[in-house]
């Protein structure tokens, strides 16, 4: 017998989630991270897993972990020691940045300094031409002079990045050989193959903070690759990354920011997933853990892509699924600010200590200590009451937090829930109403550790009717690492103006080079080149736009581009849907092409089979809690108990090891085919 296991190892707990190969029989576990070591819990959660459900004598084959590692490392700004070699003139372009301030109504607020600061920027007399053609060519002594600054202040790693370097490495790669000639363990980053593409900003920002990365994901990975090879020597380690698809641990390790969203990614994997076997062709997904919350505009089975995103004031050009994020999850710390305003997050408890409830010595209330006041949460514990909570603990830290404004602690803690609540909604309307969507036509797909809880008064502060739970939601983000196939994405600028044949035999050419720079890739992971598929966008805009539109090419297209005006019609029908209009006199030019390689190894995701005839489960118990400041006796019932077709009318609360979901009084919940819970709210 063989296993595929995924894992999500977030800030507060990981999780894991294994399939039988054979039977398909599915098996869940979750434990509380160890943020001193992620690798140690994601051992010993192997190692339970495997012992609880008597999986001791089966293989584990592959591990697709989804990690968080890269993006605190960015938030807390505890990367490496950075070096970087740039193009003379250039040294500064990481501090001047874009001409746009960081919020547009707060004249006080500084752009976050830079990782590599300014004593640690060499520049180098060389210079491409912007058609790709050798200006200035590197002078031997100089660049011996350049790397001697650079390395004297003994950098863990270097980045390098020159003009114009996405049209002609040479340069680049001759300084990468040099360094490697002097100090072959170091870490260097060149913008030529972390993302050679047009805006220079953009490029040596995502180069210097890749960089920033290498030893610490280095350091991680060799420990995680070390620790499992001994217990699990014939598994093969993937890591999640921010496209929503894997990558190799070499991959990882030389290309750590495409782990930047890796978890949150994973997670809108596994919502897809969830979303199609229940025939929602519109969902919000909602994934609140201990840390943060994370959402997604999901339409017709699939997430659109950004190309440039923000990760502690830091921007990044990739190709990453489109997450928005918010610090509110279930460790949240409540606080008052100077004038006694109550805030929640964006700090967070974590696992250590954790919530004042949890009895591991912390003392600020949190999320969960609030839910815990309210009985919303079981004081039997978490975990299926393997993980203790104390609700005195609980009571005395919201106490703090109410007593200075004069609320009852049962008021405090529903404060609490209802700025967490805000702070979400708020991320929600900035997927769907800034952007012209109603979220009233879509259904919230809420998982996570804490989505189930809050999933009701999030809807109901947006309008939204109804409410999915899947079947096993704290442990979704490592369903989808287990659903996740291997990816890459490959960009070529050319910039290139739309007139006749030249100018498709000239994209045609890219086209291929790219399929080509694929079939490198598939080689070099390992992967079966017989089930290598790719799409191909072609990135458009009228000469003269900052921003270009995606324009994707049909499968038969990749080979042999269409017509210029076929190509000049799909770009106008999508700047009419992004702008309400289009100019048909106006030029337009071809900036990027971009090609995803996709290969899929893994057997579809299982799941367990849903039982038509099985007793509908009864309330194993009531206990009192708070809803719209009312205390209400509430019956609590186990999942597990609730067969196929089942229906309940709130209030209550439903009960899992992973996660617990809220029902308010009027709701309706009833168990679909997929024994997923779909909630109908009172009106």
């Amino acid at each position: 017998m063989g296993l595929v296991v995924g894992i999500d190892a977030g800030g507060t707990f990981t999780d894991l989630i294994a399939r039988d190969l054979v039977t398909g029989a599915v098996y869940s576990h979750k434990l509380s991270s160890t943020p001193h070591n992620p690798a140690e819990a994601i051992v010993r959660g192997i190692d339970e897993l495997v012992e609880r459900y008597g999986l001791a004598t089966a293989s584990v084959d592959l591990i697709a972990h989804g990690t968080t590692v890269g993006t605190n490392t960015l938030l807390q700004r505890k990367g490496a020691r950075v070096a970087l070699v740039t193009t003379k003139g250039f040294r500064d372009l990481l501090e001047i940045g874009r001409q746009t301030r960081p919020a547009n109504y707060n004249m006080h607020l500084d752009f976050p300094a830079p990782v590599i600061p300014r004593h640690r920027r060499v520049e180098l007399a060389e210079r491409i031409g912007a058609d790709g053609a050798v200006v200035t060519a590197i002078d031997v002594e100089d660049l011996e002079q350049a790397l001697e600054t650079a390395l004297a202040s003994k950098p863990e790693a270097v980045a390098v990045c020159f003009l114009f370097s996405y049209l002609n490495p040479s340069h680049e790669l001759a300084v990468k050989q040099r360094i490697r000639d002097i100090a072959p363990d170091l870490f260097v980053s060149t913008s030529s193959e972390v993302q050679p593409e047009f805006r220079e900003y953009e490029r040596i920002s995502t180069t210097a903070l890749n960089a920033y990365l290498q030893p610490v994901m280095a350091r991680y990975l060799g420990m995680l690759d070390r620790q499992l090879s001994t217990s699990r020597p014939n598994a093969r380690i993937a890591i999640s990354r921010s496209n929503g698809g894997l990558m190799s641990l070499p991959l990882a390790r030389q290309f750590p920011i495409r782990t930047a969203l890796s978890g949150p990614a994973a997670g809108v994997v596994g919502a897809i997933d969830v979303q199609r076997s229940a025939r929602r062709p519109k969902a919000i997904t909602f994934d609140m853990g201990g840390t943060s919350a994370d959402v997604a505009l999901v339409q017709d089975c699939a997430c659109s892509y950004r190309h440039r995103s923000d990760i502690g004031g830091f921007p990044i050009r990739m190709s990453m699924l489109d997450i928005h994020t918010v610090g509110a999850g279930g460790g949240s710390i409540a606080w008052l600010d100077r004038d006694d305003l109550l805030k929640v997050g964006p700090l967070s408890a974590g696992a250590d200590p954790g919530p004042a409830c949890y009895g591991l010595g912390g003392e600020d209330a949190t999320v969960t200590d609030a839910n815990l006041v309210l009985g919303r949460l079981s004081p039997g514990g978490l975990l299926g009451g393997s993980m203790a909570l104390h609700p005195d603990l609980a009571r005395h830290a919201v106490s703090r937090i109410a007593s200075p404004m004069g609320l009852a602690v049962e008021q405090g803690a529903q404060g609490i829930i209802d700025i967490v609540t805000s702070n979400m909604v708020r991320a929600i309307r900035a997927i769907t109403v800034e952007r012209g969507f109603d979220p009233r036509d879509f259904t919230l797909l809420a998982f996570g550790g804490a989505g189930p809880l809050h999933a009701r008064q999030v809807a109901g502060d947006l309008g939204i009717t109804e409410i999915l739970v899947p079947l096993l939601p704290g442990v979704l983000c490592a369903q989808g690492a287990l659903a996740s196939t291997f990816k890459e994405d490959i960009v070529r600028t050319i910039r290139r103006e739309l007139h006749g044949t030249d100018d498709l035999a000239a994209i045609a050419d890219a086209i291929e080079s790219l399929v080509d720079d694929a079939r490198r890739w598939c080689a070099g992971e390992g992967l079966d080149p017989a089930a290598l598929n790719f799409t191909v966008v072609l990135e458009m805009r009228y000469v003269g736009q900052n921003f270009e539109l995606p324009i994707p090419l049909l499968p038969a297209e990749t080979r042999a581009p269409p017509a210029v005006e076929t190509l000049r019609a799909r770009f106008f029908e999508h700047h009419d849907r992004q702008y309400g209009f289009h100019s048909d006199q106006g030029l337009i030019e071809v900036v990027n092409i971009r090609l995803t390689a996709e290969v899929e190894e893994n057997p579809p995701p299982g799941g367990p089979g849903a039982e038509g005839d099985a007793p509908h489960g009864g309330a194993t118990g009531t206990r009192p809690v708070w809803f719209d400041g009312a205390l209400v006796q509430t019956s609590v019932y186990d999942r597990s108990s609730l067969a196929l077709g089942q229906s309940l009318i709130g209030p209550a609360v439903i009960e899992q090891p992973d996660t617990t979901t809220l029902l308010f009084p009027g709701d309706r919940l009833i168990v679909d085919d997929n024994l997923n819970l779909t909630i109908g709210l009172s009106s």
